[in-house]
């Protein structure tokens, strides 16, 4: 009878050891998980980009989500975005996406779903997702696209262009548009 108590004393000293161990074991995990949280959040806002008093971008979205103290800093728009963007003439290009994510400091912007770009002169190029180099004012994607100008209709799989589409690069492209002189 001794034998059976002290056995199962134990085994009862044991499982609360055990069961000891698994509750710090769920502490510790938790410590490693970081949350991942957006340091700002905006709702419908409106963003002005200015360079020697002029308007270069408006950017319009319904929600914007910042995540500036990640490891790899981003802005989030999950709703979409609407962009205007002025050349030096004040032409403008506009610019629909359902969504977007800027990458701070590599002057990257990623669009997907249902990118549209219109141009003042109807020239209208969509794909389902194209990125806008900020720096360099270039876009560009590896998708299928659709190109639409007053004088024809193109498509293809990757292109890259300048914000105007005054230069542009194809990779496979089909259709045909004719060129004024």
């Amino acid at each position: 009878m001794k034998r059976v108590f002290i056995s199962l004393l134990l085994s009862l000293a044991v499982l609360t050891v055990f069961s000891n161990c698994e509750s710090n074991l769920k502490d510790v995990q938790k410590i490693n998980l970081s949350e991942f949280s957006p340091s700002g959040d905006a709702d419908s806002i409106t963003l002005k980009y200015t360079d020697s008093g002029r308007i270069k971008a408006v950017l319009i979205a319904s929600k914007m989500l910042d995540y500036a103290t990640v490891k790899y800093p981003f802005t989030d728009f999950p709703n979409g975005i609407n962009v205007t963007l002025y050349d030096q003439n004040g032409k403008r290009t506009f610019i629909r996406s359902d969504y977007a994510v800027q990458f701070k400091g590599t002057d990257l912007i990623d669009l997907q779903g249902n990118v549209k770009i219109n141009t003042e002169d109807n020239q209208v190029l969509e794909t389902q997702q194209l990125y806008f180099d900020q720096k360099n004012s270039w876009f560009y994607t590896e998708e299928k696209f659709k190109f639409s100008a007053p004088k024809g209709v193109s498509n293809g799989e990757g292109i890259d262009f300048n914000k105007d589409f005054t230069i542009m690069n194809t990779q496979n492209f089909s259709g045909e548009i004719e060129q004024s002189e």
